[in-house]
């Protein structure tokens, strides 16, 4: 797989534990709605590597990753980079990817587990496709929902994109979903689960946990992909 060099554009913090950076497309680069990339950062003891999804779309002249900040040594390397430094990477990686292929698209997710599917999003509403999505997006409180801007601008573009927001830990003043997704808020908006394709997405615990879910829904297995996020650690 080529190695690309590249240069920073941009860092953002997402919530007060993510944090993203946006760096330019080298020429010839080219991916798919979904798919990531292998980011190569100067650790205390040498090159530290981790697979990042990429929450940028192909229509887009830029990339972009977010990462949970853990404390760990690529964590801390990442948290450190900083506009007009040059990263390596290599990529893309993954066939948890999406190009127009179901009429219907149900979306489970939490965190920043949601970049490849925002990623999708993205692609979806800049290619004007007629996809219906309905965005399952479990967080923790109020002030811990990575996107919450982006997803609102692109619901407002995208009369297609519905987003149901639930948080674990709401404070006194939220009027939404309340706790994990579970078979009754899906059931909530989706009459008939064989209508829709279902895309997972999220830490390990997360997607398994949405597994038993489609599987108490009897979703058969063909409807449905996996994608095991991988920034978390």
């Amino acid at each position: 797989m080529q190695q690309f060099k590249t240069e920073v554009i941009d860092t953002a913090e997402k919530t007060p534990s993510s944090r993203s950076v946006s760096f330019l497309r080298p020429h010839g680069f080219d991916y798919l709605p979904g798919q990531f990339v292998i980011l190569g950062l100067d650790g205390e003891n040498g090159e530290v590597k981790k697979p990042l999804s990429l929450s940028s779309s192909p229509t887009e002249e830029f990339l972009a990753v977010t990462k949970r900040l853990t404390g760990h040594e690529f964590s801390n390397a990442f948290l450190s980079i900083k506009k007009a430094d040059t990263i390596r990477f290599t990529g893309p990686y993954g066939n948890f990817t999406f190009r127009g292929e179901h009429a219907r698209i149900a979306m489970l997710s939490g965190g920043i587990g949601i970049t490849p599917l925002l990623s999708m999003i993205k692609y979806c509403t800049d290619m004007n496709l007629q996809t219906e999505i309905l965005l399952f997006y479990s967080n923790r409180d109020e002030s811990d929902i990575p996107f919450k801007d982006e997803l609102e601008a692109l619901r407002e573009r995208n009369s297609n994109l519905t987003v149901v927001n639930t948080l674990t830990r709401p404070g006194p003043l939220w009027k939404g979903h309340t706790g994990r997704i579970n078979a009754k808020l899906i059931k909530e908006h989706i009459a008939d689960v064989n209508e829709w394709f279902f895309y997972s997405s999220g830490p390990a615990k997360m997607v398994d946990s949405m597994l038993l879910v489609l599987k108490e829904m009897n979703v058969p297995e063909n409807r449905s992909r996996r994608e095991y996020f991988p920034g978390y650690d």
